[in-house]
């Protein structure tokens, strides 16, 4: 069963592959350079206490990404 989500409901701990970066999702080209394109493996690293940013582990770096910049990108969970 494929299970896709956006990217800053993905709980901690758990791995997903990036789907697709919705036309919506601005800025698209940032979050592109970051390492977000299709096919890549990401894995939420902690969760900040106020819930904003959230850190994200993308190719062997941690990088914090605020909720608003990635609500549009849709991601699979992966076991």
């Amino acid at each position: 069963m494929i299970h896709e989500i956006p990217l800053n409901k993905l709980p901690v701990g758990k791995k997903a592959r990036i789907k697709v970066l919705s036309k919506n999702v601005l800025p698209k080209r940032r979050l592109m350079d970051l390492g977000l394109i299709p096919n890549t493996i990401v894995k939420t690293e902690r969760i900040s206490p106020s819930g904003n940013p959230i850190a994200y582990n993308i190719r062997g770096a941690v990088i914090a990404l605020r909720k608003e910049e990635i609500e549009n990108v849709i991601v699979e969970i992966i076991d």
